[in-house]
């Protein structure tokens, strides 16, 4: 089966060192300094020392993880520290971990509301890259007034430690290379066994004990111990994509800690795992189809000129692919797994689908260097070959978040309705009844499966946009739903909408986490306004 990546109260300052804290978030370099503003707001018993622990920020430098971070951790008014947190909450004395935290301090620290923390989604993605690009954006506004700009690298991944750590750098140049198309036995037997490889490799490089707690449940609650170490005795939080996941899961664990809510890019919290791959699948399609009527109206779309023909078009480019790759420069070769992954890479965003037609130009000539390009940014290789560790975490919270499917007559059909549903990433072969690697992998299942069941909750702002490929508009309406919220429409073809450029829906997103006022129902926003 396809793999889509597919997420504040008053200040209470209790101590600081004879260091004094930064004055906000200007140009200058911020003074490293040690402070403690926990704890704040409640506290579990058995957790007091992680709620009310000092954080000593710093530099950011030493945090990067990719040539991209150091960078993006370079610009002035940044500052970035370390949390620790229980590996096992269960085990509140037991082994520790360390959490990657970056902060842009208000600009108005006087009128400073609290922080505001974001996560990017993934699973597996940075909030601390995240926070560091983003900052620049909301520091000019009411948001970088009034709120510090906070992001923190979830437990296993980016700067956290320890890191999750499934295959290296070669070894998942070698798995790109592999289609896993073959769905005859022998085929099936194959891929199960390198599903069964991996699952070993992720076990013994990560540690069973960081597997069993990273799924969403821990980081929920991580979150909470970030709250109150940032001093708020309530959350103000931006969930993107899987980010909305982390968003729910704190919304049903601590329900009275929340001041604000913002998830944009929902998960459908009242899907199973297989019906919500399925929905995604139709929305990469949605956008897939948007793309050829831009393209073939294009001089020399690689789709033709007739968008009805895209699909088989598509098809006829990429399937040779499963049997024989193409060069890709610099001694990599194009495999069809990779063309593929190339084109859903671009279909989150409307920006990418010139790439995306150089890239499918390039593969009709024999060059795949362009698509292997969009390829490795989703898959987040360095130059030198080296990846963020994105796709090792990915799978590792998926496996313990979801119920696993293990019958492989449900896995068939699975497989045929997401052929259905995206036929542009049906390679010809019959569905496949291989198991995944979480059927192999070595720790219980940790996630809820039922809707998030809330109690007293703050108004939540759920925003979602009708050409959405990798969240379905649907599904942020089941959110909003679930969580007894408002919900924004952005009407468009692309993945999320808030802090991108969109002044109707930027304004009321502000509106909201600054005065918690929510639009009216029924709002809507859309790419042209």
């Amino acid at each position: 089966m396809p793999r889509l990546l597919t997420v504040i109260g008053t200040l209470l300052l209790l101590a600081t060192t004879a260091c004094a804290p930064p004055d906000g978030g200007g140009d200058e370099p911020l003074r490293p300094h040690t402070e403690q503003r926990g704890p704040a707001g409640p506290v579990p018993p058995g957790l007091e020392r992680f709620y009310g622990q000092r954080l000593s920020w710093g530099p950011c430098a030493p945090y990067a993880s990719s040539a991209s971070d150091r960078i993006a951790f370079q610009e002035p008014g940044l500052e970035c520290a370390r949390m620790e947190a229980p590996v096992d909450y269960a085990d509140p004395d037991g082994p520790t971990l360390s959490l990657g935290v970056l902060r842009r301090p208000a600009a108005d620290q006087q009128d400073r509301i609290g922080s505001l923390v974001v996560n990017p989604g993934g699973p597996g993605a940075s909030g601390m890259s995240s926070a560091a690009t983003m900052s620049a954006a909301v520091a000019g506004g009411e948001l970088g007034e009034r709120f510090d700009f906070v992001g923190f690298d979830p437990r296993g991944v980016g700067a956290s430690e320890p890191a999750v750590q499934c295959l290296t750098g070669p070894e998942r140049d070698a798995e790109r290379l592999d289609s896993d198309a073959d769905t005859s036995p022998s085929g099936v037997a194959e891929t199960e066994q390198e599903a069964r490889a991996y699952a070993a490799k992720c076990a013994e490089r990560s540690g069973t004990e960081l597997l069993a707690n990273i799924g969403t449940r821990d980081v929920a609650r991580d979150l909470d111990v970030l709250r109150s170490v940032l001093g708020d005795p309530k959350l103000t939080y931006l969930g993107f994509s899987y980010g909305t996941r982390i968003g729910s899961e704190y919304a049903e664990e601590f329900p009275g800690n929340v001041r604000a809510l913002l998830l944009d890019g929902a998960i459908d919290p009242t899907q199973s795992a297989v019906d919500s791959l399925v929905a995604q699948g139709a929305g990469f399609q949605r956008a897939f189809d948007d793309f050829a009527v831009w393209c073939t109206r294009r001089p020399d779309c690689a789709l033709g000129d007739d968008p009805g023909a895209a699909v088989r078009r598509f098809q006829q480019l990429t399937r040779p692919l499963v049997d024989q790759p193409v060069p890709a420069g610099r001694g990599r070769q194009l495999s069809y797994g990779d063309a593929t992954t190339a084109a859903v890479q671009a279909l989150y965003a409307p920006s990418l689908w010139e790439y995306l037609d150089l890239g499918l130009r390039g593969l009709r000539d024999g060059d795949g260097e362009m698509l292997l390009a969009l390829a490795d940014q989703y898959y987040q290789r360095g130059a030198g070959g080296n990846y963020a560790n994105t796709m090792d975490a990915f799978d590792a919270v998926h496996c313990v978040d979801d119920a696993r499917v293990l019958d492989p007559a449900v896995l068939r059909e699975a497989d045929r309705r997401y052929r259905e549903a995206a036929p542009f990433l049906d390679d010809g072969n019959p569905p496949s009844g291989a198991r995944d690697t979480c059927a192999f992998w070595p720790v219980p299942v940790t996630g809820e499966q039922d809707p998030p069941e809330v109690g007293k909750l703050p108004p939540v702002l759920v925003v979602s946009t009708t050409g959405d490929p990798a969240t379905p508009y649907r599904a942020g309406v089941a959110l909003a739903e679930a969580l007894r919220g408002r919900l924004l429409t952005f009407e468009g073809t692309q993945h999320t909408a808030f802090l991108q450029g969109n002044a109707c829906v930027d304004q009321a997103g502000t509106d909201y986490l600054v005065d918690l006022e929510l639009p009216a129902p029924g709002a809507r926003c859309s790419a042209g306004r």
